[in-house]
C-alpha cells in the first residue's frame, strides 16, 4: 500500500577464460556495490523506509490516510529551549499582507523573528488592502487568547505597544519602519533589526510576506513555525463551529473529497493562460495581468505544455474518472469565482453532479456575506482540512493549497491527490487532437508516481509550509536519535521553566497547550 517503487538493476555478462571471469567478477561487484546503494538510498534520512508506491490505484485505500512509516506530527521542543526572558529588546510589529495564507505563513515568520531577537510580539496586523479588502483583522478570524497562551513558552505577546509611564508622563512608543529584504536570513534580524529595535524601542516591519527565508539549519526554530501554524493559529469559535457543521453534513453520506478548484481570473492572468477563452475574455485577463504582475512574454503552447497552465474544471474530473472514482463521488469546492462561467463547468458536473460549496451546505447569513472574504476562506480552510481526501489543481503558486498540503501530512498523513501538470500535459494535448485510445491508463500511470499524502523529502523548490517533515515529525522507535519524540512530561518541564523567570500569568491555564504540544 502506498509503497514507493524498486528499481531492478540488470547487468549483461559475457566472455571466455580468465578475461571472462574478471569481467563477470567486476560486473558482480558493481552490482552488488549499486544493490547495496540502492538498499541504503531506500530508507530515508530518519532511517525508516519510506511507504512505497502502488502498482495500482485503490480507491477505497485512498479514503483512508496515507501510510505514516511510523512517523507522527511532533512540534514540542526536544532540546533546551528557554522561556522568554522578563525584560525583552523591544516590541516587534509587523504587517502580513496577501490572502488569509499568505498572512498565515507571515504570522509563522513573524513569532520566529520575535523569539531570534528576544522580542516582544505584537499581534499581527492583516493588510486590510489586501487580495479580499477584508478588515476582520487578527482578532476578527483568530482565537486571540488561545494563540497567546499556547505560544507563552516561546515568545511573550501583546496586543497593542503599551505606552511608557515616567516621571509623571506618558510616552508614546513610535516603531521605526523598515522593509525587511525578502527571504531574509537570521542574520539579518540578530544584525539590523534588532540594533534598530535597540534604539528605537520598537520595529514596524512592513510589509512581511516571505521575510525570513524557509529553510533554517535549526530544527528547534523550525519546529517553532510548525507549533504557531497547527497549533496556536485556531480560527475564532464561531468559524470552527461553522465548519465543523458544513463537514458534518457533508460526511453524513459518506466519505467526501475537497478539491481546490484554482481556475479564477487571478491565477489565470498570472500564468498567462488565455487562448482557451473567447476573445473578450482574453481582453480581460491580459489587462488583469498588465495591471497586477510584471510585464513577460507569455506563449500559452510553450506554457501548457510544461503544466504552467491550471487544470480545467474538464481535465480534474477526467483524472478522478480515469482513478476509477465513480459519479457518486460528493466533492466540496473550494473556489472563488470561477472564469469562464458554467461552460468549463459543465463538464466536470457532468462527470461529478454531487458537487457542494459552503454556499449551498450552509446558507447562512454570515457566509453568504462574507463569502468571499477571510471568513469564506476561513471556512473552506477548515473543511479541506478535514475531508477525507484533497485534490490541489494549482498547488505551486498557491498559498492555500500549499498550507493545506503541510497541515494534513501533519493532520495524520491524510489523503491528498497532486496531479502531475507537467506530466500530464502531453496526454491532455494528445487527446484534443483525437489520440483517445489509452488516455485513462496514461492518467494511471501519471498518478501511480506521485505522493498521496505519506512521508516524503522535502526537495526545492516544495516549501516547509507544504512540507514539514521530518522537521515536525517524530519516531516511537527511531533509527536516529534526533527523530525521538520528546518526553511525555515536556509541558511540564517547559511550565517550570516558564515559573522560575518570574512571569506572573505562568500559571494560567495550560489544558489548551497541552493538548496541542503533546498531539
Amino acid at each position: 500500500m502506498r509503497r514507493l517503487g524498486h528499481h531492478r538493476i540488470h547487468g549483461k555478462t559475457g566472455g571466455v577464460g580468465t578475461k571472462g571471469m574478471v569481467a563477470k567478477l567486476s560486473i558482480g561487484v558493481i552490482v552488488l556495490l549499486i544493490c547495496t546503494l540502492s538498499l541504503l538510498f531506500s530508507f530515508n534520512i530518519g532511517g525508516s523506509p519510506e511507504p512505497s508506491r502502488p502498482s495500482k490505484i485503490n480507491v477505497e485505500e485512498l479514503w483512508e490516510s496515507a501510510d505514516s512509516g511510523g512517523w507522527r506530527p511532533s512540534s514540542a521542543p526536544r532540546s533546551d529551549w528557554p522561556p522568554p526572558t522578563k525584560e525583552t529588546n523591544g516590541y516587534l510589529r509587523v504587517r502580513c499582507n496577501g490572502g488569509l495564507n499568505q498572512q498565515r505563513s507571515a504570522i509563522c515568520n513573524a513569532v520566529l523573528a520575535a523569539r531570534i531577537m528576544n522580542a516582544t510580539l505584537v499581534l499581527p496586523e492583516l493588510d486590510a488592502n489586501s487580495f479580499w479588502h477584508d478588515d476582520s483583522g487578527f482578532q476578527g478570524i483568530y482565537d486571540v487568547e488561545h494563540f497567546i497562551e499556547t505560544l507563552k513558552y516561546d515568545v511573550k505577546i501583546v496586543g497593542k505597544i503599551p505606552d511608557v509611564h515616567k516621571n509623571g508622563k506618558t510616552k508614546k512608543i513610535k516603531a521605526f519602519q523598515i522593509r525587511p529584504p525578502r527571504d531574509a536570513p537570521i542574520d539579518w534580524y540578530l544584525t539590523t533589526a534588532l540594533k534598530a529595535m535597540k534604539e528605537h524601542s520598537a520595529i514596524y516591519l512592513t510589509p512581511f510576506s516571505h521575510r525570513l527565508a524557509e529553510e533554517i539549519d535549526n530544527p528547534e526554530y523550525q519546529r517553532l513555525r510548525c507549533r504557531v501554524n497547527y497549533h496556536a493559529l485556531r480560527f475564532k469559535p464561531h468559524i470552527m463551529k461553522l465548519s465543523e457543521s458544513i463537514v458534518d453534513k457533508l460526511r453524513s453520506q459518506g466519505h467526501f473529497m475537497s478539491i481546490h478548484l484554482r481556475f479564477e481570473m487571478d491565477m489565470l492572468a498570472f500564468a498567462g493562460c488565455f487562448d482557451i477563452f473567447n476573445p473578450e475574455e482574453q481582453k480581460i485577463l491580459r489587462k488583469y495581468r498588465k495591471e497586477n504582475f510584471a510585464e513577460k512574454r507569455l506563449i500559452y503552447n510553450e506554457r501548457r505544455a510544461i503544466g504552467k497552465c491550471p487544470l480545467t474544471p474538464e481535465e480534474v474530473g477526467l483524472i478522478l474518472r480515469a482513478m476509477r472514482f465513480d459519479n457518486s463521488t460528493r466533492i466540496y469546492l473550494a473556489a472563488g469565482e470561477l472564469f469562464g462561467g458554467e461552460r468549463f463547468m459543465k463538464p466536470f458536473r457532468t462527470l461529478f453532479p454531487r458537487l457542494d460549496n459552503h454556499s449551498s451546505v450552509d446558507p447562512s447569513e454570515e457566509l453568504s456575506a462574507k463569502s468571499q472574504g477571510l471568513i469564506g476562506s476561513a471556512v473552506d480552510y477548515m473543511v479541506c482540512l478535514l475531508s477525507d481526501i484533497f485534490m490541489p489543481t494549482y498547488d505551486g503558486p498557491s498559498n492555500f493549497a500549499n498550507n493545506l498540503l503541510g497541515h494534513r501530512l501533519y493532520y495524520g498523513f491524510r489523503t491528498t491527490i497532486r496531479p502531475d501538470r507537467k506530466a500530464l500535459a502531453p496526454i491532455f494535448i494528445a487527446r484534443e487532437k483525437g489520440k483517445t485510445a489509452g488516455f485513462e491508463e496514461a492518467v494511471r500511470r501519471v498518478m501511480l508516481k506521485t505522493n498521496f499524502g505519506g512521508p516524503h523529502k522535502r526537495i526545492s523548490p516544495e516549501s516547509f509550509y507544504t512540507n514539514s517533515w521530518p522537521d515536525c515529525f517524530c519516531q516511537m522507535n527511531p533509527k536516529k536519535s534526533s527523530d525521538k519524540c520528546p518526553p511525555d512530561n515536556v509541558v511540564e518541564i517547559l511550565e517550570s521553566r516558564l515559573e522560575s523567570v518570574g512571569d506572573p500569568d505562568s500559571t494560567s491555564q495550560t489544558n489548551s497547550t497541552v493538548t496541542g504540544l503533546e498531539r
